[in-house]
């Protein structure tokens, strides 16, 4: 992955439909410790197990961000078929019938996910000065060039 510093405007391939999945948790009880630990601590595995197999689960990048009291991931999968048989493989159900179990109706922590399914050619990216991030890390990562110098135009280069 690295953090090589790519001077200059990229861009990247927006030919290929992707999938968008933004998850994450909310503490609302900050001293509910035993509540919410457990479940801060169940993603890393599975964020092993998607980096470790991301060819043949789909998945294809993620960024991470952690608030005060809330935390956000954005991840990048190749379908929503993909995305929902993860969301069946053991390691997410052993994780996802633990809260059920231990947190459940408690509101000592909240969990929230959006996914939004996006056309190739309906979306577009562009960094400066900045290393492989956000789709830039999940897709093709590729020089601005007069072709594709605007958003507009990255928006457009892949419809008829």
């Amino acid at each position: 992955m690295g953090n090589s510093i790519f001077t200059g405007p990229y861009t990247t391939d927006n030919s290929e439909d992707i999938v968008v999945f933004i998850i994450g948790m909310r503490i609302n009880k900050p001293l509910a410790i035993h509540k919410w630990l457990p479940v801060f601590h169940a993603m890393p595995g599975m964020i092993r197990e998607l980096y470790t197999h991301k060819e043949e689960l789909g998945f294809l990048s993620m960024e991470s961000y952690l608030g005060l009291r809330t935390t956000a991931m954005i991840q990048y999968w190749r379908s929503v078929d993909d995305l929902i048989a993860y969301a069946h493989n053991k390691k997410h159900m052993a994780a996802w019938e633990n809260f059920n179990k231990h947190v459940g109706h408690n509101p000592a922590v909240g969990v929230y996910h959006e996914t939004y399914q996006l056309q190739g050619g309906a979306y577009e990216a562009m960094y400066r000065n900045m290393p492989k991030y956000g789709l830039g890390k999940a897709m093709p990562h590729i020089p601005v060039t007069p072709k594709n110098n605007s958003a507009r135009k990255r928006l457009g280069s892949h419809q008829p």
